[in-house]
């Protein structure tokens, strides 16, 4: 895809001088990747192992209920500290091999990972938070995200019902979302060949058998009280991961642009992906550990074919260039960057709201959504 972001000189060159900083720092760093990556892997993976074999071996319905929980949350945490990397081919130096690991880890998930990849690679990572480019901003008609999209009069109370609608989201993403995707979505015509087909039918086939049909048969439970665990499973895996992948572009500060009739781009590729992002904790290995680099949104962005374990320390490089001219990256904490979430709902709750959300933000000051200080 030819570049339609406009080209403003003055971030080119302040782009090119943070690749070299980083690509230099980098390469004189002593660090021992495999060991790392080895020892998260051996970690979470051996979590979701136990969960499951916790599932298959429950002994009352509370207890069936809290290990698809477990297992759920850890499921997530291991597609943000694998899968992710893997899309973007940083793990191995072979791409078939990161691909082949990042469809077992996103059919672990129940999540079709070939359309996944390719509308996070081809749209989301081009344009964030640009409509008509940006895939990851066709949520849903019910949330109001984007300044410029359609207000419906039910918008006005979306920061209220949001939590809730967003408990959701998984189920919604394995049941409903891949299936309209593979029968209407012709974005990547050409992988749809019957190697795709084929890896999207088995995919489904695994995940339904493994976390359902299998303890439907091998545990005392009836069906309805494993589906019910199953169901219980993502509606706190959707709150979690959906509220983590807001906040990391969806706040108050983060900025959205607009492209012209000709599809040009209002900002530079560089602004475009900074402004977009936002970071929490952004120099703390041990978050960076357990989300596996997403709370390094500006870095990720900037440097995708980085793997996440450099994310913090190539923060500071990024950041001392960025404020040394003047750019300041949006940053939060988790949980207070889920109330600006929560904030940047209300703030799109009112029809006035148009690409300076900031206005919006300075109009609607006087009145608060649930849990949001």
């Amino acid at each position: 895809m030819r570049d339609k972001h406009i080209n403003i000189s003055s971030d080119s060159l302040l782009l090119k001088r943070i690749h070299a900083e980083v690509w230099n720092d980098l390469s004189g760093r002593k660090i021992n990747i495999t060991a790392i990556l080895i020892f998260k892997f051996c970690l979470y993976f051996s979590f979701l192992v136990f969960f499951y074999w916790c599932i298959l071996r429950s002994g009352s319905e509370t207890v069936l209920m809290l290990y698809y929980i477990l297992f759920g949350l850890t499921s997530v945490l291991l597609g943000f500290n694998f899968a992710h990397d893997f899309s973007h081919n940083t793990v191995f130096k072979n791409k078939s091999l990161n691909n082949l690991c990042f469809i077992i880890i996103y059919t672990l998930l129940g999540a079709h990972a070939e359309a996944w990849k390719y509308r996070h690679i081809h749209s989301h990572h081009y344009a964030p938070n640009v409509k008509d480019y940006d895939s990851d901003l066709q949520i849903t008609s019910l949330i109001r995200v984007e300044p410029t999209s359609e207000h419906k009069w039910y918008h006005r109370y979306q920061h209220y019902y949001a939590p809730v609608l967003y408990t959701t989201y998984s189920i919604y993403w394995v049941l409903i979302k891949d299936f309209v995707i593979y029968f209407t979505d012709k974005t990547d015509p050409a992988g749809r060949t019957n190697r795709y087909h084929l890896s999207f039918w088995s995919q489904k086939l695994f995940y339904f058998t493994y976390l359902l049909l299998i303890p439907v048969l091998f545990t005392s439970f009836p069906w309805y009280i494993v589906a019910i665990s199953f169901l219980s499973m993502h509606l706190v895996q959707s709150q979690f991961l959906l509220f983590t992948f807001f906040i990391t572009h969806h706040v108050e500060k983060t900025a959205y642009f607009e492209a012209d009739e000709a599809g040009y781009i209002s900002t530079s590729w560089m602004n475009n992906q900074v402004r977009s992002s936002n970071d929490f904790y952004p120099f703390s290995e041990m978050a960076n550990f357990i989300f596996g680099g997403f709370n390094n949104h500006v870095a990720h962005h900037l440097f995708p074919h980085i793997h996440h374990i450099h994310y913090p320390f190539i923060n500071k490089i990024i950041y001392r260039i960025l404020r040394e001219n003047k750019v300041e990256p949006n940053v939060s904490g988790f949980f207070s960057g889920i109330r600006s979430h929560l904030r940047h709902l209300r703030n799109m709750s009112v029809k006035k709201c148009n690409a300076d959300c900031r206005n919006c933000a300075l109009s609607n000051a006087g009145s608060k959504p649930p849990f949001v200080s």
